[in-house]
């Protein structure tokens, strides 16, 4: 999810508040004050507030986000009859974030002495079509928690073209946390062997889409083995795969620069695998569509979904070319030859053919340590983008997405913000003025940096990947030397006037 880069200056000088870059929400301001939001008095009672600003303040400031992350494959295959064609790759769920090993009640960690988070899980298909599986979580060296649904399938009873995996997850001692959907993964009865069109774009793969790749030999499910990456190194894994960002690559720019090509890859493309949690790239390769364990080195036709095809690297001087290869658990390079028969063709051997699908990703995070939450955490609601309006005195930010619902309020760090819930898809919101942030907001000098949360009305807060940057205006200067001091009152007769106006031209932007 790509933050939005900039906006529009500012309409007028005076208070110092307007959209910044967007970063990481780790960039947290200091010097924080009990200060209480202004605008927040609007829906809540001051000891109310009080006591929820201290919550999202420890919150924030303990870092005990969960994070349930789901990775699946965009299309999945069909199964006849009796046969069971199990999900490839099968789905993964990874539970992250400090907050999984934290008690409820204090927010401390784990002193049980018992490792992992202590959490069970069951996935399926949406709609009950199958029965669910349950997951066996394990740590892994990242202090990650690893569960992967090996023995899911659709049958051909069932009739949709789509569906979704559903994940319910279990405290310990029998407290449901919540359900969690997958995105939509769509139905195959077996992979295309006609050439592909871009008339029908629904099984290509585009520049800048995330895939799999794994090998299977001889057809054997026990086989398989998946392109992945541990240590820094890249590995073919029997238990977990990974997702790669699929670049269109170019030999004129450095490596590691990938210029935005948009379109679809086609097979004698030249493209570059990149994994998306460690970064770490392979070198940039030819890929061909591979046939009867034969490279094709004439074909440009799109690439398609669970495609078998393999990877050159290029120079490979005399012969048929190296290609990308599997030697057991190690990745190494595999020495082609060509083909007697047709001077297009190289012969390959099974462990240098590779099956590419597509691949999706979803990511829920919240933090339940400290609200102790009766109900469910779900359904999470997600950020996807943020469009400011106007600037100055008056800003609003509009909140685009899913999941949202009335219930939720927008927080800037831990100041709430006045909150219009417009649809499942939309929140708009006042921006509260940077005086909220601070007593000594009239001489900022840098730029003050939160990050946007949303907060349930019962206290569980739900983290995102955005902030908001407060920029101090040019015209914005201390008061010379023997200059007389302002009137004690003088600040709050501000934030009066300031308050207000933001409050009707807030409530005049929603009417219209």
């Amino acid at each position: 999810m790509d933050p939005p880069g900039g906006t529009d200056p500012p309409l007028a000088p005076g208070p110092l508040t307007h959209l910044g870059r967007l970063e990481s929400s780790e960039n947290q301001r200091q010097d924080e004050t009990d200060f209480a939001s202004p605008l927040s008095c609007w829906n809540r009672s001051p000891p109310e507030i009080t006591v929820l600003r201290d919550q999202v303040r420890r919150c924030l400031q303990m870092q005990s986000e969960q994070t349930v992350r789901i990775l699946h494959a965009k299309v999945a295959q069909k199964s006849y009859g009796s046969e069971k064609r199990f999900f490839c790759p099968p789905p993964c769920i990874y539970l992250t974030g400090p907050g999984w090993r934290l008690k409820p009640e204090q927010g401390q960690a784990n002193e049980t002495g018992e490792s992992g988070c202590m959490v069970a899980g069951y996935m399926g298909l949406d709609g009950g079509s199958a029965e669910a599986q349950k997951l066996s979580f394990e740590e892994q060296p990242d202090s990650r928690e690893f569960a992967c649904a090996k023995a899911l399938f659709i049958s051909d009873s069932d009739k949709r073209k789509h569906f979704r995996l559903v994940l319910r997850l279990v405290l310990q001692g029998g407290q449901e946390l919540g359900t969690f959907h997958s995105r939509l993964i769509k139905v195959i009865s077996k992979p295309s062997q006609k050439k592909q069109s871009l008339k029908n774009t629904d099984l290509c793969i585009s520049s800048g889409s995330k895939v799999s790749l794994f090998n299977r030999l001889r057809s054997q499910t026990v086989s398989t083995r998946y392109l992945s990456v541990e240590g820094g190194t890249f590995i073919a894994s029997a238990r977990q795969w990974a997702a790669f960002t699929l670049h269109l690559a170019d030999n004129h720019r450095p490596r590691g620069e990938f210029p935005l090509q948009e379109g679809y890859v086609r097979y004698g493309s030249l493209v570059q695998l990149v994994c998306t949690v460690t970064g770490i790239t392979l070198p940039p390769m030819i890929i061909r569509k591979v046939a009867k364990q034969c490279a094709l080195l004439d074909v440009d036709e799109p690439i398609s979904q669970l495609h078998k095809c393999a990877f050159q690297f290029p120079g490979g001087g005399s012969g048929g070319g190296t290609y990308l290869c599997l030697a057991m658990e190690k990745i190494v390079q595999f020495q082609a030859s060509p083909c007697p028969k047709e001077a297009n063709r190289a012969l390959l051997n099974d462990s240098s053919c590779w099956t590419i699908i597509g691949t999706e990703s979803v990511e829920f995070s919240f933090s339940t340590n400290l609200s102790c939450p009766q109900e469910l955490v779900t359904p999470v609601p997600l950020i996807s983008t943020l469009e400011l309006s106007g600037g100055g005195d008056v800003a609003t930010l509009e909140l685009l997405g899913e999941n949202f619902h009335a219930g939720l309020k927008v927080w800037f760090g831990d100041v709430e913000a006045e909150t219009m819930y417009r649809s499942p898809r939309s929140l708009v919101c006042v921006v509260p003025d940077v005086a909220a942030f601070g007593s000594a907001w009239r001489w900022l000098r840098t730029p003050i940096t939160v990050p946007v949360s949303l907060v349930r009305a019962d206290g569980l807060l739900y983290s995102s990947a955005f902030s908001f940057t407060y920029t101090p205006e040019q015209s914005g200067r201390p008061a010379p030397l023997g200059a007389p001091e302002p009137p004690p009152d003088a600040d709050a007769l501000l934030e009066s006037i300031h308050h207000e106006f933001t409050r009707t031209n807030f409530h005049l932007f929603i009417q219209s």
